[in-house]
């Protein structure tokens, strides 16, 4: 089942009829595979790891597939006739989606933006580097728009650096050096949970998983309080996982830092889980992943291995905490997050 953006592309696929095609954040089906039957080959390239895991098993000689927040160095240079960029939900990703986009793009090549209505697509034209020609609307349809645009003059080099902000965040184990790579969420400032979560750690030892890692601030902050733990970072999202590994290298730390979906690419057990976890918004959705991982992280722990997470104290965590490890222990609390412990 296509995603209703997807949808609205492929109902356009007469725009890249016979062209090498670029696919760029790509969402979660396999719209990159059926392009080929009007492009001449496609490359597609997703920022989320899930989104990569459902496509990748389709790849073939005319269909790459590659996950991060950039091509693989041996494609810096490949040209496209044709990019098309799925509008993120982060505004401040945009741009560099479109830089990235030129950078690969041949003299004149077409650039589609698409995006659903309430995703902020509509702000496209305000958000495109002026080395395109003026967005233009394509296509409005199943609740989503097409934008077309196309190269006019050669994009700057894409520098890293450029995409990335650097600031000192103050934490309980200690001021600490934040790499925030573009469209990733964090405050310059601890946020209230991970301050309860950093203030309140256990005794930690061996190897400990840092789930959902963002942009690296539990990890640097139990690498400062614990230098000798062999700390694994896993995350879903490209850009965090950058971002982390920036952190690491500012705080000249050293950690094993790769994609993730749950629990599924991690070999053999913890002795230690600690997180933040990424599941805020309420959805029925949201509660089924936040569940499977507090029961897949009792399976995940040696013997006398501690699990620490901090959540907000209105989501139901306690019932399946209680499932999976028998017991629900809550160290700390305050208006707005709960912390929740058990040892094994």
């Amino acid at each position: 089942m296509l995603t209703n953006p997807s949808q609205l592309i492929l109902r356009n696929s007469d725009e890249f009829a016979g062209l090498n095609l670029l696919i760029i954040n790509y969402e979660s089906d396999t719209l990159a595979q059926q392009c080929l039957e009007s492009a001449k080959q496609v490359t597609a390239l997703a920022l989320d790891f899930h989104h990569h895991l459902a496509l990748a098993p389709l790849a073939n000689d005319n269909l790459r597939c590659y996950f991060g927040h950039k091509l693989p160095d041996t494609l810096d240079g490949e040209k496209f006739d044709a990019v098309i960029v799925y509008f993120p939900k982060a505004k401040p990703l945009a741009e560099y989606l479109f830089t990235l986009a030129a950078t690969h793009l041949s003299d004149d090549g077409l650039l589609l933006v698409v995006g659903e209505n309430k995703g902020g697509i509509k702000s496209v034209s305000k958000l495109l580097p002026d080395f395109f020609s003026p967005a233009t609307k394509l296509d409005n349809a199943r609740h989503s728009l097409l934008y077309r645009a196309f190269l006019t003059r050669s994009a700057p080099t894409l520098v890293m650096q450029d995409w990335i902000s650097e600031y000192t965040l103050t934490t309980p184990q200690g001021d600490i050096t934040i790499c925030n790579f573009v469209g990733v969420f964090s405050e310059k400032k601890l946020d209230l949970g991970t301050e309860l979560l950093l203030s309140h750690l256990p005794k930690l030892s061996g190897r400990v998983l840092d789930f959902g890692c963002g942009a690296g601030v539990i990890t640097v902050a139990l690498l400062k309080q614990y230098p000798d733990l062999n700390i694994e970072c896993i995350d879903i999202n490209a850009m965090a996982l950058a971002s982390c590994q920036l952190t690491l290298n500012a705080n000249n730390m050293q950690a094993k830092v790769y994609p993730s979906d749950g629990f599924n690419q991690i070999s053999d057990k913890f002795d230690g889980i600690i997180s933040n976890p990424p599941f805020h918004d309420g959805l029925d959705s949201t509660f089924a992943i936040a569940n499977a991982f507090v029961s897949q992280s009792a399976a995940r722990l040696n013997p006398k291995g501690v699990w620490q997470i901090v959540a907000n104290r209105h989501l139901p965590y306690a019932d399946n905490i209680a499932k999976a490890f028998g017991s629900v222990i809550v160290p700390a609390e305050n208006n707005k997050y709960k912390l929740y412990f058990q040892k094994l």
